[in-house]
């Protein structure tokens, strides 16, 4: 049985999880990667730190580079636990174990993922509270996410923020940047239910700990997405003021 993911058997997306497949005979791709009907010899779990100008996948005819050019040590075939577009950078998970992809990536287990952007203009306490509450976009609203301002950079007229997503849908931060009118300059992924981002330049990666995996199984647990008005009282969102150019006083010369 397979659940989660964009799932196509032998070329046909499958349109409701829990669907039977048989192993021996069907080609199965999880958003478009082969999924092999071999159960891997070795159960293996990295963090790579993905620089930009890598996709995340495994193959990709139109791409130059794929992330996984930069784990050309590794013998096993790995996959990545959900997307990181390739004008974004930062933690990236890859395995090879797929039940453990699964309950990281399926929306019933809110895994927050904490992601630094840079964003164009000043971002408001207003539009701060929209993207909190939620942006209404195409498929949807998005569900409740945690913003903490972080700075205002006058030179480049752009606020860079922290912003906690607890789903996980296609370029959803840059969209529902672009909703409130900040498009993303700048995107860059910190941190994965509990792992940080610390430690790995970019293009490096390192083995996950087996207590780190325990933990983050720990974490993936059906649970509601946490309530807004108690993540609000840990971090509330203080921007400061945006800083007011004044103009130099002219001195009349008599």
């Amino acid at each position: 049985m397979i659940t989660g993911g964009r799932i196509s058997v032998n070329g046909t997306v499958v349109r409701e999880l829990g669907t039977r497949v048989d192993t021996a005979v069907d080609e199965i791709r999880v958003d478009g990667d082969l999924i092999s009907a071999t159960p891997p010899s070795k159960l293996l779990y990295i963090m790579l730190n993905k620089p930009v100008g890598f996709v995340s996948t495994v193959s990709d005819p139109h791409a130059s580079k794929t992330v996984l050019d930069l784990l050309e040590q590794v013998e096993e075939r790995v996959y990545p636990v959900g997307r990181l577009d390739a004008d974004s950078s930062g933690l990236l998970l890859m395995t090879n174990d797929g039940e453990f992809a699964n309950r990281l990536t399926h929306p019933r287990y809110h895994i927050p993922k904490v992601y630094r952007v840079r964003a164009r203009g000043f971002v408001g306490r207003d539009v701060a509270k929209r993207l909190t509450d939620g942006i209404d976009l195409p498929e949807g609203r998005t569900a409740p996410s945690d913003l903490r301002f972080i700075e205002y950079h006058e030179p480049t007229q752009s606020t860079v923020i922290e912003l906690t997503l607890y789903e996980g849908r296609n370029r959803q931060v840059r969209r529902m940047m672009e909703t409130v009118g900040h498009p993303v300059r700048e995107l860059n992924r910190i941190a994965f239910g509990s792992l940080r981002l610390k430690g790995l330049l970019p293009g490096t990666w390192r083995k996950l700990r087996p207590a780190e995996v325990e933990t983050l199984l720990e974490l993936a647990r059906a649970t509601p997405t946490p309530r807004l008005e108690e993540r609000r009282e840990k971090r509330p969102y203080r921007p400061r003021n945006k800083p007011v150019v004044v103009e130099p006083e002219r001195r009349i010369l008599r």
